[in-house]
């Protein structure tokens, strides 16, 4: 297609997935890996798939990294997947950590955006693929400051979509539910790094409530097809909702009276 795509955190769970989708579809597929370790993952997984994907080492909350990278690429396509958990009750979370998700998952999706668009523009054609979450439509405990990020990402996207949709760019949300990949581990790791909080049996309850439902999680392809037909598609849609939980989510959140839900949550949790 001479068509390139840059997908961000490239080396395990949606992003792993997506570069070789997409490039399964015929797109220059290039995934971003924050060190040549994680790149050799990649092309290990691209060779087993009988595809080819190139990669790029980036810190994506390094500007002037994001800056040298961008410049030398001609984007289709943008899909911004780097990111983390980041567990921690409000009182939990530091400044720094705070300042650390927001630069990850919400400023520099929007600075890659930023520098692809002038591309995106010349060529008169263009997508840029946000991946979100159901978080960014909803709210629970322990983890706020994760659902901030992907609040804000989202109130971004609505914004860019109008603002560039005369350039022919369109801008596309993908809001998973809960999938097999690595941010599960993050959380048990996250949830040992709070020994001693006062909120330590929530977060135990936490994983628990985690570990039982992690075997109706779906596999990570799932996502990653769903992005590449939003990059294929000549009238996306601005919302993708995947995965079940998701969707029952998304509907719970839209009927249950907030005293209701908050009560339920609570119960749960021990809170």
């Amino acid at each position: 297609m001479n068509r390139t795509v840059l997908t961000t955190g490239a080396n395990s769970g949606i992003g792993l997935a997506t570069v070789l989708e997409v490039a399964r579809r015929g797109y220059r597929s290039v995934g971003s890996v924050r060190s040549d370790e994680k790149a050799e993952v990649v092309a290990k997984a691209a060779a087993e798939a009988g595809v080819e994907v190139d990669t790029v080492v980036l810190d994506v909350t390094d500007a002037g990294a994001c800056a040298d990278v961008m410049a030398r690429l001609s984007l289709f396509g943008l899909v911004n997947n780097a990111g983390y958990t980041g567990t921690g009750a409000i009182e939990d979370v530091s400044d720094d950590d705070a300042r650390r998700q927001l630069e990850t998952m919400t400023v520099a999706p929007m600075r890659l955006a930023r520098l692809a668009l002038p591309g995106m523009r010349e060529r008169g054609e263009g997508r840029i693929i946000n991946v979100s979450s159901i978080y960014g439509r909803t709210t629970t405990p322990l983890t706020g400051w994760y659902q901030a990020t992907k609040h804000a990402l989202e109130a971004l996207s609505d914004a860019l979509r109008m603002e560039v949709a005369s350039s022919g760019v369109k801008v596309v949300l993908v809001e998973p539910g809960g999938f097999k990949t690595g941010i599960w581990e993050e959380f048990a790791r996250d949830v040992e790094g709070h020994k001693g909080s006062r909120f330590e049996a929530a977060y135990r309850r936490s994983l628990q409530t985690m570990k039982l439902t992690q075997v109706l999680m779906g596999q990570p392809q799932r996502v990653a097809v769903v992005i590449a037909r939003a990059l294929g598609s000549s009238f996306p849609r601005a919302r993708y909702l995947v995965g079940y939980d998701a969707q029952a989510l998304a509907l719970a959140q839209s009927l249950t009276p907030t005293a209701v839900k908050d009560r339920v949550i609570r119960l749960t949790l021990g809170l």
